[in-house]
């Protein structure tokens, strides 16, 4: 539910948040080699990138945003057909960012550099470093398990919040459809060949999706999830529940939280709030039915899930 909503806002809005997030800063130290950060790290930037512009946010609405974007995206990453499609999602997301901001053409420009830097830095990686990093991020997002309504409606997600694997469709590019094993030896020779049973139809893909800056990507895991209309809703798994209860912060002082507090002071150097500023009021967004409701979630939300805003002045 917005207040006072019209397109014109949101353009603002989106043109805003683009902007900052593809700023020429913030993209370099996020190219740079780097160990993979943490889930609060990943938190702060994201509480950021959501406050670059006028458009403001409560604790229990921002926790359901949050909620909803990493379990869509541990989604999309999971159901890859093959590790290297986890760079197709990625160019699914770009062009969906350039249709909010087709008529921008400066903004445009910073997120085409950005496709290019993708492209030059992942291209050509081999497909055993694509499963690293897919298996890096299926890691990080391993013990999310948080039910998302859209997903439980279209039963690609159980009640306990895991995610249902499809047992049929298409093989990934480049396979075959088969129901052999072959063995081979270390000369490449194959030396064995048995046959197995399988209880899904598979079939062949028809093409394989486009890398390049602009193409058909035929994978659809990184479009649009709502282009049919449907209630956005989060609900914490019971699962999740109980491990909040038991959960708690460890006391014992991290040796690299200084080395992370300075990533973040770099990596939000680039990334400004936006003020209000005249007799501008800011635009709040709640992801709840009414205030009441968002009131009530922030209450009953395990303290353990919800991530407070670390401020760092990053300005020098």
């Amino acid at each position: 539910r917005v207040d006072e909503w019209t397109d014109v806002d949101r353009k603002r809005v989106m043109n805003d948040i683009i902007t900052t997030m593809f700023n020429k800063k913030f993209m370099e130290e996020l190219f740079k080699p780097q160990e993979l950060y943490s889930k609060k790290a990943l938190r702060t930037v994201y509480d950021r990138l959501a406050h670059a512009s006028i458009m403001r946010l409560n604790q229990a609405s921002m926790d359901k945003l949050y909620d909803l974007m990493t379990m869509a995206f541990k989604y999309q990453v999971l159901l890859c057909p093959r590790p290297k499609d986890i760079l197709l999602v990625t160019f699914n997301h770009l062009d969906a960012i350039k249709d909010f901001i087709c008529d921008s053409p400066g903004i445009l420009n910073q997120v085409d550099e950005t496709f290019r830097q993708l492209i030059e830095t992942y291209s050509c990686l081999s497909a055993g470093e694509f499963q690293l990093i897919r298996q890096t991020l299926l890691i990080f997002f391993q013990d999310m398990h948080i039910r998302v309504s859209i997903f439980l409606k279209d039963k690609v997600q159980n009640s306990n919040g895991r995610f249902v694997l499809p047992i049929s469709g298409p093989v990934p590019w480049v396979e075959e459809v088969s129901s052999e094993n072959q063995m081979f030896d270390h000369n490449g020779d194959e030396v064995k060949r048995t046959e197995f049973t399988t209880d899904g139809n598979y079939v062949t893909p028809q093409r394989e999706g486009s890398f390049d800056l602009y193409g058909d990507r035929v994978l659809k895991l990184g479009t649009n999830m709502y282009s049919v209309s449907r209630p956005v809703e989060t609900h914490m798994s019971g699962s999740s529940k109980n491990l909040a209860s038991h959960a708690k912060e460890n006391i014992v002082p991290n040796p690299l939280a200084k080395e992370e507090l300075n990533f973040l002071a770099r990596l939000l150097g680039g990334l400004e709030i936006k003020k209000p500023g005249g007799s501008e009021t800011g635009f709040r967004l709640n992801l709840f039915t009414t205030d009441e409701e968002e009131e009530h979630a922030a209450l009953t939300r395990p303290e353990e899930l919800s991530y407070k805003v670390i401020n760092i002045e990053a300005t020098q």
